[in-house]
């Protein structure tokens, strides 16, 4: 049985200690904050963010061990269940896959608890954008800036060990930075040494959860995220389920999160996708006028290791990450530019990642790898797009590339590729933070 066994917060020192017990064996997860007023927040209110960030950070430890009963004591309020269920269900689709487990019949067992009484938000528009360095916060950021002058960054990162690939982005945005420090129980990261399972869990709701706790201790109003449209897209189908390694990125995570924000801590604080009913292709689009950001921006999953020592400060150039980021930009980023951005080692120049980038565009037998990577269809009008480019005529691999994706693409694919430019589905976006110029 996996257990929640309690967490404490102590608000003068900002330590979040949150506590579960796998059958005989205890963890202990510690979130150091930073809060700018320690006084500032509502006590009930921190109190219900921490609860939120105990809850969804169970998974990691819940994976150890992957039993058929969770066990939550304090209670669960409908939606809160509801997010819950999901999250292990949905949220661990890559991990059971891998694993060759089934969690179909893995049962929550807690009493109801009531739903908070709705309260207010914080004034005006101050929202904190979860960055990580990537085109797509970077997007978000600079979309956001139309709507607020009092913004900041969100940043989850040992003090001791932070992320250049997130840092060096940040500082050009000259914005300030609210910084939460997560260390995960020791046991966890040696889990191949004590016999644990290991896989992949849906991290991003975790970072949701915090980001929140870190709002409400700010007195900010909106969490903006930046989850664009294609995250909603699964990599490959199972037993009649859908496996989606985005899927704490996609659109029914968020609408499960506000819904057991409005029960949990009656939402006080906005949860939204500010890219949400947008393509990748259209991100890219954006970020290719933001220049300032060209040199520093990184999404190299290598960059992110969880050991300082094995960390990167430049892009690999070989992962599937590297090699999506390469072929959305190039229809929109000059082919020398992007090359620099890649150290002059640019993935669509390299021979032996052809079949990397066909299981990108959907022209191999490989399924979608379990990567943050774009839709297939997106994948395939980038190809096509960039192998129209006069900067890109020498390029045989792209060449190669688009002929294959010409072959099997039916009718007039650059007006397909129109559809992709524009909102692509439902949207969650406040109104006081969607500008008019993006609607449209």
């Amino acid at each position: 049985m996996f257990r929640y066994a309690g967490f404490t917060y102590d608000r003068a020192s900002g330590l979040l200690l949150c506590r579960y017990e796998l059958d005989d064996v205890e963890f202990v997860e510690r979130v150091q904050c930073f809060p700018s007023d320690p006084g500032l927040a509502d006590e009930r209110s921190v109190l219900e963010a921490a609860r939120l960030v105990h809850l969804l950070a169970g998974v990691s430890y819940y994976k150890a061990g992957a039993p058929p009963v969770i066990e939550v004591p304090d209670g669960l309020t409908p939606a809160e269940r509801a997010l819950l269920e999901a999250f292990y269900l949905d949220g661990l689709g890559e991990f059971a896959f891998v694993n060759d487990l089934d969690l179909s019949g893995v049962r929550i067992e807690a009493p109801e608890r009531a739903p908070v009484a709705p309260r207010p938000g914080a004034a005006g528009a101050r929202p904190l954008v979860p960055f990580g360095g990537g085109i797509d916060s970077i997007v978000t950021l600079e979309g956001v800036r139309a709507a607020s002058d009092d913004i900041a960054l969100f940043v989850v990162s040992k003090e001791d060990a932070r992320y250049e690939a997130i840092e060096s982005p940040a500082a050009v945005t000259g914005l300030p930075i609210v910084r939460v420090d997560r260390r995960l129980d020791a046991q966890i990261l040696r889990s191949r040494e004590l016999g644990f399972l290991n896989g992949h869990v849906p991290v991003t709701g975790v970072l949701s959860a915090l980001a929140v706790l870190a709002a409400v201790l700010e007195g900010r109003d909106a969490v903006v995220m930046s989850n664009e449209w294609s995250a909603s897209m699964g990599n490959l189908e199972r037993d009649g389920r859908m496996v989606n390694h985005q899927w704490s990125k996609s659109l029914a995570f968020e609408d499960l999160f506000r819904a057991a924000l409005g029960e949990a801590i009656g939402a006080p604080v906005e949860y939204f996708s500010w890219l949400r009913p947008r393509s990748e292709l259209w991100v890219a689009e954006r970020f290719a006028t933001l220049g300032r950001y060209h040199r520093s921006f990184h999404s190299c999953n290598r960059g992110f290791h969880i050991d300082p020592a094995k960390r990167l400060d430049h892009w690999c150039g070989r992962c599937d990450k590297c090699c999506f980021i390469d072929l959305i930009l190039a229809p929109f980023v000059p082919a020398p530019e992007l090359r620099n951005v890649f150290g002059g080692a640019e993935p669509l120049d390299d021979a032996s990642l052809v079949d990397q980038f066909r299981a990108l565009a959907g022209i191999s037998d490989d399924a979608k790898p379990f990567e943050c990577v774009g839709d297939v269809d997106e994948c395939r009008i980038a190809l096509l797009m960039a192998a129209r480019r006069p900067d890109r005529e020498r390029s045989t691999v792209l060449a190669g590339l688009a002929a294959e994706v010409t072959a099997i693409v039916p009718g007039d694919v650059f007006e397909h590729a129109r559809r992709l430019f524009g909102p692509l589905g439902p949207d969650r976006t406040p109104e006081r933070y969607a500008p008019r110029d993006l609607l449209v």
